[in-house]
């Protein structure tokens, strides 16, 4: 389902799309056993999506995409729902654990 939703063509011949299949399909796997909601799903799948992204668009160098991480994520938990960002489905253990993964 995967190959198909990511559009992959030449998955048989394809290094490339071979890694971004493996690489889709070993966060939903994790996320899926950390019992994740609907909703947290689609947020971790998002966040892949945007650390993938940052790499291969931006040319980000890996200091830098944690740092972008630490900002997604910074405020789980608090009270302040501005500083919080669109995360905030995740709890602070939950947070910890996304981190721990990425």
């Amino acid at each position: 389902k995967l190959e198909e939703f990511l559009n992959l063509k030449q998955l048989k011949t394809s290094l490339k799309e071979a890694i971004l299949l493996d690489y889709y399909t070993a966060g939903f796997w994790w996320a899926k056993e950390m019992n994740f909601s609907l909703i947290q799903l689609s947020g971790f799948m998002d966040l892949l999506n945007f650390l993938l992204e940052n790499l291969s668009d931006k040319h980000m160098t890996l200091g830098d995409n944690l740092k972008e991480l630490g900002k997604a994520m910074a405020g789980i938990g608090g009270t302040d729902s501005e500083r919080s960002g669109d995360l905030n489905f995740f709890s602070i253990d939950q947070a910890k654990a996304v981190i721990d993964y990425l």
